[in-house]
């Protein structure tokens, strides 16, 4: 349906364009407080029109759902209900680490289609890795190389980020922030798209992210699994565009590791 090797030459354009000129050099009134903690910049929005412009033009008929155009019009969500495939954009993913000269950054794109995850790329301008999936295709760097997760382990030995901030399921995320010592818990990037390429590059057996915007996952998720992981909402249910309300989700390895993490950490 459409070339990966492209969509990736136009996310590496469009970042050298509007992001990377912009990095630690950006005005006080470039950056704008969202709302509390949630920050857009200039990057984020020029970017989301530059991509919005030139994904739907690669694909005739898809349409484009970005972050930035979500926090202007809530309606643009129903474009998942649609029969087009879908463009997934998240221009500048960790913001609030650009906004401070951090570089742990990414642009996300995914393509899904219905319930259907087809494609992911995320980009890591800073450090010039490019990870790429496409359904049933396997996940690579656009130098070739081949991505393939962590093998499985016993939960306290199994690595990675726990995400719990749930003010919307407290209880939960109660349990979840009391039982972390269980396992081999690391410190957060503050970017989704980073901590998939640590899935994807194997330097982390899994991830629990409690916030579920389909630009942060799409695009993850697509490459995890395409690199051998597995992955599902804490319901056990798979993850799809339209879940951005559910409480969690958790990547790891294997289903059996999916299973004996969610028993370790989320389970009554």
């Amino acid at each position: 349906m459409i070339d990966p090797q492209r969509v990736a030459e136009i996310i590496e354009e469009v970042a050298e364009q509007e992001v990377l000129p912009r990095f630690q050099t950006l005005a006080d009134h470039e950056i704008i407080e969202k709302r509390a903690g949630d920050l857009v910049t200039v990057a984020d929005l020029e970017t989301e029109k530059a991509l919005t412009r030139r994904l739907a033009d690669l694909l005739p008929g898809s349409r484009v759902v970005g972050e930035e155009a979500v926090e202007a019009d809530r309606s643009v969500l129903d474009l998942f209900e649609e029969d087009s495939p879908v463009w997934i954009i998240d221009p500048v993913d960790g913001t609030s680490n650009f906004a401070h000269g951090n570089p742990t950054f990414a642009v996300m794109v995914g393509l899904s289609q219905g319930a259907d995850l087809l494609a992911g790329w995320i980009y890591d301008p800073c450090g010039g890795r490019m990870a790429i999936a496409e359904a049933g295709s396997g996940a690579y760097l656009k130098d070739g190389t081949c991505l393939q997760v962590a093998k499985g382990s016993d939960p306290g030995e199994m690595r990675g980020p726990i995400l719990a901030g749930l003010p919307n399921f407290p209880e939960l995320g109660a349990r979840i922030r009391e039982r972390r010592n269980r396992v081999d818990a690391v410190r957060s990037l503050r970017c989704a798209g980073q901590e998939y390429l640590r899935l994807a590059l194997g330097e982390n057996h899994f991830a629990l992210f409690t916030k579920t915007k389909p630009w942060d996952h799409v695009p993850g998720v697509v490459i995890h699994r395409e690199a051998g992981g597995f992955g599902r909402l804490l319901d056990g249910e798979p993850y799809t565009p339209l879940d951005s309300a559910a409480p969690g989700i958790l990547l790891a390895p294997d289903e059996a590791s999916w299973v004996r993490l969610r028993e370790t950490l989320v389970d009554p």
